[in-house]
């Protein structure tokens, strides 16, 4: 007992679980960040070879063997491409599914068998299929096809679960007003649908950004980044790794976080909306 508060049975044993697991999932992240603030000639592993930002310089040296900035800009690009269609398309398959069409669960099955199937062996089937086309296989074509087939799933998901939430007594309200269906979809089912749009978009960006197993074979001769790091650690690897991890972390974080307080102002404005026309009617 600590100032008067008296613990669970159990808690002392289910807290030091919990604990332990933040330290497995976060503590790698951890050493990551401090072996990149390393100076020169460091090694890859404690101990630390004094304090600086060298690493970080050698991130935007051209004449370092892996040069990470077109790679990072490449998932950056690849990462907001995917954003956008998934983001469509889920929204598209969301309506779809609420009509219960004929044959949707077998095109649900079809959706979320892509999760279910080995990335790799995905990425060899696209591959293999851009090749008895007999076309090449970039990036930003069997690369971003590899990233849909990862991104799609979750984003389908996501908007069945939010579309299944919504009422369609509001929609009716709003037909029964006059509306048309494009303004009922514009004004009522668009706006109300938007947090769980923007939860899709921040899936399809991250999911994409980090993606490796699924574009390691359709890349082409331009790498992403994920793709990019995995080469530079089979041919020399140096703490610049360490660095552009602490970097697409924090890039990772910002983009969460920016996400998070879209969706709080969101909130906000629908709140004060919502206030706004009670006094109005009042």
């Amino acid at each position: 007992m600590r100032d008067g508060i008296k613990r669970a049975p159990g808690y002392w044993p289910r807290a030091t679980l919990f604990y332990l697991y933040l330290l497995f999932l976060y503590g790698p992240i951890i050493i990551i960040v401090l072996l990149s603030f390393q100076a020169d000639n460091a090694s890859l592993s404690f101990p630390m070879q004094g304090f600086s930002l060298f690493y970080f310089g050698e991130v935007f040296d051209p004449q370092y063997i892996g040069d990470f900035r077109w790679p990072f800009g490449r998932s950056v690009i690849l990462g907001l491409i995917s954003m956008v269609l998934t983001m469509g398309i889920s929204f598209l398959a969301g309506l779809a599914f609420r009509k219960n069409f004929k044959g949707n669960i077998i095109v649900f099955y079809v959706v979320v068998a892509s999760l279910i199937c080995p990335s790799i062996l995905i990425s060899l089937g696209i591959g293999i299929g851009f090749s008895n086309l007999g076309l090449v296989s970039q990036w930003w074509s069997g690369g971003l096809g590899a990233h849909l087939s990862w991104t799609l799933p979750f984003g389908v998901l996501i908007m069945l679960a939010v579309f299944s939430r919504l009422d369609p007594r509001l929609e009716e309200a709003a037909r029964d007003q006059g509306a048309s269906q494009w303004q009922t979809l514009r004004n009522v089912t668009i706006p109300i649908t938007l947090p769980g749009l923007v939860g899709v978009a921040l899936f399809g960006f991250t999911l994409s950004y980090d993606e490796y197993p699924r574009i390691s074979n359709v890349a082409g001769e331009d790498n992403s980044l994920p793709v990019e790091l995995v080469n530079a650690l089979s041919l020399a690897a140096t703490p610049t790794i360490y660095a552009i991890g602490t970097m697409t972390t924090l890039f990772s974080l910002t983009i969460i976080f920016s996400t998070f307080l879209v969706v709080y102002f969101m909130a906000k404005r629908r709140q004060g909306l919502g206030l706004k026309k009670a006094k109005a009617e009042g």
